[in-house]
């Protein structure tokens, strides 16, 4: 059988008769859309990050993407991001018409490089949008001093760290506003697609509500600006109201493999992830290192085990964004590691003899 980065077959096995009761659940309870799942879980969202709200949305770009509208971010702005990260942060930034301004990365976690975000500041600068990738926090602390100083925003892109902590507060607390998705493989994944953005501040959360449905605030009534159609739907939302009381357990399994890992591949040319100071990582993905990557990859086909990037293209590098203007050699950090960097499995349900394959087949191949 294929070995690849991420199963839920595992994981369904167990949970089973605890997610066909909360399909049930919905559908006995006579209400479809933004019904009594969704609130439910928005508030135990919420309070699990110690938010005053969390709105739900459908799917994690758009959880970015309203919350820089309800922000009030928009043309003619700037929004200061990293180039290494999947797609949707930036997509998220161009579609309410701002232009994403990118900082290289730090060559050991992979994450913002706070220090160079200073020089990235000028007067168009609205938002400060730190990813939060593969599973740790960017250094928030350093970033908070910046938006202080500079009167600017922070809005978390929380997509791949729920639950991860920098020291001790949990991200999606850090910001004026923070975006999750739900995507089936993240470490708090629905059967389906979702998202949510979280904030304790009531004006921002009355305009993500607003912008969610079509812009209205009472049925068929648009006011101020037209908004989406972006809903967290009911069944989701109940799947991951359960989920949400395992998260905990989730990360801890994701840490066990994590460790599995590091104990036997320790002693290789591989480069392991690294954690930053401070940080409490939850290994949304298990990201290695190595200059002959592809030569890997290529080599464990002959094992049955198919292995990912994450990401092999920068974004500033895509045809899609060149009119940022942005050269080879703009972000050397990250165009090196865009080289070099590969994912090996990691889920809580990962099999014990699953990823002891994977083990030895890597050692041979190195």
């Amino acid at each position: 059988m294929a070995t690849r980065v991420w199963d839920y077959l595992p994981e369904y096995d167990v949970e089973r008769d605890d997610l066909i009761d909360a399909v049930e659940t919905v559908f006995q309870s006579g209400q479809l859309v933004l019904g009594e799942s969704v609130r439910a879980f928005e508030a135990e969202f919420a309070a699990y990050h110690g938010a005053r709200h969390c709105t739900g949305v459908d799917n994690g770009t758009n959880a970015l993407k309203l919350g820089l509208q309800a922000l009030g971010v928009g043309r003619g702005d700037e929004v200061i991001t990293v180039s290494n990260t999947a797609a949707p942060t930036v997509v998220a930034i161009d579609g309410v018409g701002a232009t994403p301004i990118f900082t290289d990365v730090h060559r050991d976690t992979y994450l913002m490089d706070v220090e160079q975000v200073e020089a990235a500041i000028t007067p168009r600068t609205r938002c400060l949008l730190p990813v939060h990738l593969y599973g740790q926090c960017v250094d928030m602390a350093a970033l908070e001093r910046l938006a202080e100083a500079y009167d600017l925003m922070i809005l978390e892109d929380c997509a791949q760290a729920h639950g991860a902590r920098h020291h001790g507060r949990v991200a999606g607390s850090m910001g004026r506003a923070a975006a999750f998705s739900f995507y089936p493989t993240k470490v708090l994944g629905a059967y389906g697609d979702g998202g949510a953005t979280i904030t304790s501040d009531d004006v921002v959360d009355a305009n993500l509500r607003r912008l969610r449905y079509y812009g209205m605030e009472q049925t068929y009534y648009v006011v101020r600006t037209p908004g989406h159609n972006s809903r967290l739907d009911e069944v989701q939302a109940e799947i991951l109201r359960r989920k949400l009381t395992r998260l905990d357990a989730y990360i801890a399994g994701r840490r066990a493999v994590a460790e599995r890992y590091e104990r036997a591949l320790g002693d290789t040319e591989l480069v392991l992830p690294a954690t930053a100071e401070g940080n409490e990582h939850v290994y949304y993905l298990y990201v290695v290192r190595h200059p002959r990557r592809d030569e890997i990859i290529e080599a464990l086909r002959a094992y049955d085990i198919h292995l990912n990037i994450s990401y092999p293209w920068p974004v500033h590098t895509m045809t899609g964004f060149a009119h940022l203007g942005y050269r080879p050699g703009s972000l050397p950090v990250t165009e090196e590691l865009a080289g070099q960097i590969f994912s090996l499995p990691m889920y809580p349900s990962l099999p014990v003899e699953v990823q002891e394959k994977v083990i030895a087949a890597l050692r041979e191949v190195l």
